[in-house]
Parts: C-alpha cells; sequence; structure tokens
C-alpha cells in the first residue's frame, strides 16, 4: 500500500508533466529556446598535439560527449566538413511504482551536431568508449605547401 505521502509526490508529478506538456511549449517559445523531444548529451571540443606514440606532432581535435547509459553499439556518428553529428537514443528506466521527486537524467532519442572549427581527415577519424565518455580523436587536415622552383627564362632565349 502506498504511503499518502507517495501519492502526494506522485500527483505533483503527475501534474508538473502535464502542465509542462500544455504550456511549455507556449513558454520556451517565447524565451527563445526551442522544445526537443529527447535529450543533448554534453560535449567537450579541444585540440592536441601528441607529443608522443604514432601519432606524435600530429594535431587533432577531440569531442567528448557524455552518454552515460546508453547503448553505445546504437549510437551513429557522421563527419560533414567541419561538422561532427552524434546520433541515438537513451532507453527510459522502468518507472513502475516509482514516484519521483525530481527527473533530470534525459531519455529518448538525441542528434548533436558539433562544431569543429576546423578542417579534419575523416578518413582517420577514430572514436573509444570509457566509462560513459565517448572520444571521437580527428585528425587535422594540414594546409598543403605548394613549393615550386619557378625556372627564370632569359628574354630572346627559345
Amino acid at each position: 500500500m502506498r504511503s499518502r505521502e507517495g501519492d502526494l509526490f506522485a500527483n505533483f508529478e503527475r501534474m508538473r508533466r502535464e502542465m509542462d506538456e500544455l504550456f511549455g511549449g507556449v513558454l520556451d517559445r517565447g524565451l527563445g529556446r526551442v522544445r526537443r523531444v529527447g535529450f543533448e548529451p554534453a560535449v567537450d571540443v579541444f585540440y592536441e598535439t601528441p607529443t608522443s606514440g604514432e601519432d606524435a606532432g600530429a594535431p587533432r581535435a577531440v569531442v567528448h560527449a557524455e552518454l552515460a547509459g546508453v547503448d553505445i553499439d546504437q549510437v551513429g556518428l557522421e563527419i560533414r566538413g567541419r561538422e561532427l553529428i552524434l546520433a541515438g537514443a537513451r532507453a527510459p528506466v522502468e518507472a513502475e511504482g516509482r514516484a519521483y521527486q525530481q527527473v533530470e537524467i534525459g531519455t529518448g532519442p538525441f542528434r548533436r551536431v558539433v562544431q569543429l572549427g576546423a578542417d579534419v581527415v575523416a578518413d582517420e577519424a577514430r572514436a573509444t568508449y570509457r566509462d560513459g565518455i565517448l572520444r571521437v580523436e580527428l585528425p587535422l587536415e594540414q594546409p598543403r605547401r605548394a613549393r615550386r622552383n619557378v625556372p627564370i627564362s632569359h628574354e630572346g632565349d627559345a
């Protein structure tokens, strides 16, 4: 049997969700935000140049994405120019019999476009997943240094 306090929290949470559904889209648009389905994983983007190993001296962009609780086999990565696109979903946790006081862990589908700020070599990108963090390493495209000696001809030479 549920306690009266549990019923109160369950009713409050249900009422909050209903209010979000009724007014959330209108309020969010009014504040300049767009209401989204799912969640948006947090990301860090930085640049590094390894000093040892086979990649020593080769600068690269690195993206860390917080994907705890996401089935990494269901995550897709795509590189389009200077953008890294992450897509997938976090399955909801079974909540039967629970009366939530607070819900902050987002579930559902996500699609995150990360601006890289530099041209990368897409064919050499690699990704690893450990402890809920996806690490994507993207070697930076090196500017081509077209160097050519230009012969000088003397006027009158044929």
